[in-house]
């Protein structure tokens, strides 16, 4: 560790004192952004020094991908893509030598996987019951990538005064692109939108008219906390998840699968990851997927399990459309609550993901 630590800040010193590029193997440049993470070093100043660093040998998407995942910052990553463009020509990195780990916690026993499954079910199905009336602000930010790549562009923010009274969602647009705008429709808006997260989509998940099977598929860890993670598959005949292509005023059901992460104290769901199955074959949309992540708020001082943010992704062949839609400013719901903004609140942080927990 303190090898590492030795090397972030030789390199972070460097890069204000030496204007030339320095040369680094894949194996250094992934110590050295492992350990500015670990060590919550600015991901600005990180990303400078990646951009002063020559590689020795290719870098590929894959270990960008595993470097973000573990909390590598937005301009950070920027910069990595970058460095892969240039190393494309570069012979392929070695490959790593296999590390002795620590055995995993065992998982639970088949009855206990039973019992714990029971447990998740009957939050879930209860858990629309449980939830005050309150407002919240939505703000969605939809991105086009064309033609296959993976180079994203923000093609509109949208901010969404959100109520949820009585177990409806009712959506008041409140602006375009920072534009004020007045007498929007959620449904108005066009594209590709979500709605459901406070509670629909859990609910069909557990609900038994989905049939739904489950299946423990290991430990994970979320937001500092150890997750059971069951793997669930909806099918087509038990569905009641649509999607809908506005170009052609069209709407399918699909069948569905994905993963839970439930926190192991509390049995609650924090994360759902879904993807779309059996789309017909001529539907103008050939994927769609979604990841929705809740969270414990405070609201007038009580605790509540809420939906944090949420990642749709949507491919019609030729390109693809992501949807980070994220719930802020929550507040207990009144006559007279409001919420005050004059734009749209940065963008949440990257997670780190969730991981297999040790």
């Amino acid at each position: 560790m303190t090898r590492c630590i030795q090397l972030v800040c030789l390199l972070v010193a460097l890069v204000a004192a030496a204007p030339a590029q320095m040369k680094l193997s894949v194996e250094q440049l992934v110590t050295f952004v492992k350990s500015s993470v670990q060590l919550k070093e600015d991901d600005r100043k990180v990303a400078e020094v990646v951009k002063k660093i020559q590689l020795s040998n290719q870098l590929d998407a894959r270990t960008i991908e595993s470097l973000q995942e573990l909390g590598a910052g937005r301009l950070t990553v920027a910069a990595l893509k970058s460095l892969r463009t240039d190393s494309a020509s570069l012979p392929a990195a070695p490959a790593p030598a296999p590390k002795l780990t620590a055995a995993l916690i065992p998982g639970p026993s088949d009855e206990d996987q039973k019992k714990v499954l029971a447990a998740i079910t009957e939050n879930a199905i209860h858990y629309s019951a449980g939830l005050p009336d309150f407002i919240c602000m939505q703000v969605t930010r939809r991105y086009m990538a064309q033609n296959g790549s993976d180079n994203f562009r923000l093609t509109d923010t949208i901010a969404e005064r959100l109520s949820y009274n009585e177990h409806h969602e009712d959506y008041k647009v409140i602006s375009v692109n920072g534009t004020p705008v007045a007498n929007r429709k959620h449904e108005q808006l066009g594209g590709a939108m979500s709605s459901g997260e406070f509670g629909s989509m859990l609910y069909e998940i557990f609900d038994r008219e989905s049939r739904t099977e489950f299946q423990w598929e290991r430990w994970g860890k979320l937001r500092d906390h150890v997750m059971h993670v069951y793997s669930f598959r909806v099918r087509l005949e038990n569905s009641k998840y649509s999607i809908r292509a506005e170009e052609v005023k069209r709407t399918v059901t699909v069948g569905y699968h994905g993963l839970i992460f439930a926190d192991r104290d509390s049995n609650s769901v924090m994360r759902i990851t879904m993807e779309a199955d059996d789309i017909p074959e001529d539907f103008p949309i050939r994927s769609a997927s979604e990841t929705l992540d809740y969270d414990s708020i405070s609201l007038s001082g009580q605790k509540f399990i809420l939906p944090l943010k949420v990642d749709m992704r949507m491919r019609d062949g030729r390109n693809v459309m992501k949807n980070q839609a994220e719930f802020r400013l929550y507040n207990k719901f009144g006559a007279d609550t409001s919420i005050q903004f004059s734009e749209a609140p940065e963008a949440l942080p990257e997670d780190k993901g969730a991981e297999p927990g040790k």
